[in-house]
């Protein structure tokens, strides 16, 4: 099993009853240990079709089998282990893969599965071997061993848009190879075969461009961004050579969450070990025995190396799903054996947080108690700004300074004064009855979306396109449609707070997923005739469709899905019936304090539908990636035209960019 909490006890003295005692099998080969315990939370499982996903080989299947009866008592694993390095040439680690420490195939290791083909307009006819897509996306083979900040998140970016486009072919029906159970399997097996993948390299310690507190809402996203490489299992190892002898030891577990969320202490984790049958309808309960990832474990608990933790959470927008958080980098304080209340030995586990790391999962807990009014907020200052205006309160909070409000404004949800236009073809919207449907070209709104529904059906932007047309008041269907997402208002529990140097800023106390509808930029739209005028006054937060913005991919690549038509060369540049220019100063939303940043977490769609007979431009932020709580939402101003024709870099009007990113332009505006 995954994870477990149990008491953090001590073992007790006294005599050992050791015909009690846990199976335990001597080492007979030095293999790196990928799990085959059966030890997902139920959001893991796979469906029929699928097969456990082994990134870097075929696990050997081994009978399960082990005494009955655990110690009665909690008792020291150090009481039945071999000395150390005793016998370590002569073991079998069952259900690992055969990978050494850089990882390279040894001779007579077990061939590697091959993961499912991605076909979705036709079947291949041969049956050649993938072509590596790598360079397709930007990555080298040198960046698939050892990744940097960059390429994990371009992977992951990767991943995410094949991900959104399987999700949207599966609900309109449009796939000839076969329903798609699991769109997360799938874009993971391809990008795989593909070469589409970093941090190949296994390592002790930590993952290069995987930062403390980055979340994961699929376990695949673990493996191909090269954090923790089994699918499936718990605890995850390598094989490596020590001063006298060779090796294999833990680097890395998964922690599902099930108990930790009650500990009090959040560096602190008791982890169980896998196997013995426990929570598993109709099995009986055995003790766990002392091999695979338990071994590992307790040899780390050795030699006190440092394992990486990814703690599940539950997510609060889908119970039945998790969120995983990278909590940084444990060590292994001690370990026993204590009974199960099903019966049956398990393996405990004491990792301690190594100290001076950033905060990951105490900011969870923190967050958590903020929502439940546990626990009073340093620097709060109002519950609601919007005043009631938005369903779900945006608080305020200074932790900096003695500044109690923002300047005044009238808050705001939507555009006043908006500009109506007329489509090419005019329409009175879409006529079905209940909601649309995916894949219903019946549906006026979904054949001016090039025939494909823009949102999944939890809600997330498929991709960016030159416009995104959703259904308004004047459609036929329920209010609810799929296809009014940017109408909705915020989603997630937001906070306007003090930075230290940029003033204002905006930030949500929930997780957010890459593809998420942030919150629309209101304000008041204005001619472009009284831009100048306004900045001359002072006028901080005017967002104009016309400027020059960095360029940057975020849609699939349709050759993964060997795609030929529309899709394939679908634009992402965004084609504006009429320049747009809002100024948020006297009237606005949550939108007005976002700040720049050259790597910003958000991006903004245009996004059109009819009121009163009438089209209507709105401009719609969207999360750019996998947002962690408490993480500031930042989106690129972009350049003046009139600035960027004259190539200066330090333009009358540029303010000096103080985003911190390693990619900063050094002013912007």
């Amino acid at each position: 099993m995954e994870e477990g909490l149990g008491q953090n006890s001590v073992p007790p003295q006294g005599p050992i009853d050791k015909s009690r005692i846990l199976d335990v099998k001597p080492l007979r080969s030095l293999i790196p240990i990928f799990s085959m315990a059966s030890q997902a939370s139920p959001s893991a499982q796979y469906p029929s079709g699928f097969s456990p996903f082994f990134p870097f080989g075929a696990p050997q299947q081994t009978p399960t089998g082990g005494t009955t009866g655990g110690a009665a008592t909690p008792t020291p694993i150090r009481a039945y282990r071999s000395p150390l390095g005793a016998g370590d040439t002569g073991s079998t680690m069952e259900g690992f893969t055969d990978q050494d420490t850089y990882g390279k195939k040894k001779r007579g290791s077990p061939q590697p599965r091959r993961a499912a083909k991605s076909s979705v307009d036709k079947p291949k006819k041969s049956q050649e071997p993938p072509v590596d897509l790598g360079d397709l996306v930007g990555i080298s083979p040198a960046q698939r061993d050892d990744g940097s900040r960059e390429v994990v998140n371009l992977v992951l970016m990767s991943f995410d848009a094949l991900r959104r486009r399987l999700c949207q072919l599966e609900e309109a029906k449009e796939l000839s190879s076969g329903s798609i159970k699991r769109a997360d399997l799938k874009a993971c097996n391809t990008l795989m075969t593909r070469g589409i993948r970093t941090n190949m390299r296994k390592r002790i310690g930590s993952v290069p461009g995987v930062e403390i507190g980055d979340i994961f809402f699929f376990r695949m996203e673990l493996c191909i961004a090269g954090l923790h490489a089994p699918s499936m299992g718990g605890i995850d190892a390598m094989h490596i050579r020590g001063e006298f002898e060779e090796e294999t030891l833990a680097v890395s577990i998964v922690s599902s969450g099930e108990y930790d969320d009650d500990a009090e202490d959040s560096d602190v984790i008791i982890y169980t070990g896998q196997g013995g049958n426990f929570f598993k309808k109709d099995k009986h309960t055995i003790d766990q025995k002392l091999h695979r990832g338990n071994l590992a474990l307790d040899r780390s608990s050795r030699q006190h190396n440092e394992v990486r933790v990814i703690r599940g959470m539950r997510d609060g927008a889908n119970p039945n799903s998790k969120i995983y958080v990278y909590d940084g980098l444990y060590k292994i304080q001690d370990s026993w054996i204590e009974k199960a209340k099903g019966g049956g030995g398990v393996f405990k586990y004491k990792l301690i947080r190594t100290p001076g790391q950033p905060s990951a999962f105490s900011v969870w807990k923190s967050v958590q108690k903020w929502k439940s009014g546990s626990s009073e907020r340093t620097g709060f200052i109002l519950a609601d700004i919007s005043a009631g205006a938005e369903s779900i309160p945006v608080s305020l909070v200074n932790e900096v300074d003695n500044v109690k409000m923002p300047t005044q404004f009238n808050y705001f949800h939507s555009l006043r004064h908006p500009k109506s236009f007329s489509l090419m073809k005019p329409s009175h919207g879409c006529a079905c009855t209940k909601a649309c449907v995916p894949g219903d070209l019946n549906c006026s709104c979904i054949r001016r979306n090039e025939g494909d529904f823009p949102y999944t059906g939890s809600g997330i932007l498929v991709g960016r396109k030159q416009l995104v047309h959703e259904c308004g008041p004047t459609c036929q269907c329920f209010p609810n449609c799929k296809n009014r997402v940017s109408q909705t208002g915020l989603k997630h529990h937001m906070e306007v707070f003090k930075t230290k140097n940029r003033g204002w800023g905006l930030r949500s106390l929930d997780p957010i997923r890459a593809g998420t509808f942030i919150c629309e930029y209101a304000g008041e739209v204005v001619d472009r005739a009284k831009v100048s005028q306004l900045v001359r006054e002072g006028d901080e937060y005017i967002f104009d469709t016309t400027r020059i913005y960095g360029q940057f991919k975020w849609n699939y690549e349709p050759r993964l899905l060997e795609e030929i038509g529309p899709n394939e060369d679908s634009s992402e540049d965004y084609a504006m019936p009429y320049p747009l220019i809002i100024s948020a100063k006297n009237f606005g939303n949550v939108a007005r304090f976002m700040n720049h940043s050259c790597s910003p977490t958000v991006f903004w769609q245009p996004v059109v539908y009819e009121e009163n007979n009438q089209s209507y431009l709105h401009v719609a932020f969207f999360a750019l990636r996998h947002i962690p709580p408490m993480t500031e939402l930042t989106y690129d101003y972009g350049f003046a035209r009139s600035d960027h024709a004259e190539g200066s870099s330090a333009a009358k009007g540029r303010k000096k960019c103080l985003c911190g990113s390693s990619k900063c332009r050094g002013s912007f505006g």
